[in-house]
């Protein structure tokens, strides 16, 4: 059971995996991890992670029609800070929260790159 006197990176990472997020790691040149990325696409809405540091995560939750996750146009609700004060944010949003906004179900699947790389690629039918 999670204990808030005790959050790891680990713990974190099990939280969001239990609620249904699926992680990249996007690599530099070398191979290098640069960051993870956690993404959950339910109903019309997409909530994204990124955990750069335990002290620098941000997190959005997003239109299901966003084309580009990672440098979205359009944010229906973010945070940034610490890891605990972002992911605890963000697995308090309703699944509800912020889907009137939000026109179109989400569709579509990542695809595997070269060195690590992944992208999300948006149904068009």
């Amino acid at each position: 059971m999670w204990s808030p006197e005790h959050t790891t990176v680990e713990d974190t990472l099990g939280r969001l995996i239990a609620r249904g997020y699926r992680f990249v790691h996007p690599r530099d040149a070398d191979g290098e991890i640069i960051t993870v990325v956690g993404v959950r696409a339910h109903g019309h809405v997409i909530d994204v992670v990124r955990l750069d540091a335990e002290d620098d995560v941000t997190a959005m939750r997003l239109p299901g029609d966003e084309p580009n996750i990672l440098e979205p146009r359009t944010v229906l609700w973010s945070r940034s800070g610490t890891m605990r004060a972002v992911v605890d944010g963000l697995l308090e949003l309703s699944d509800d929260a912020h889907t009137e906004h939000a026109p179109s179900r989400t569709a579509g699947c990542w695809i595997r790159g070269g060195a690590g790389r992944a992208k999300y690629l948006m149904a068009t039918a």
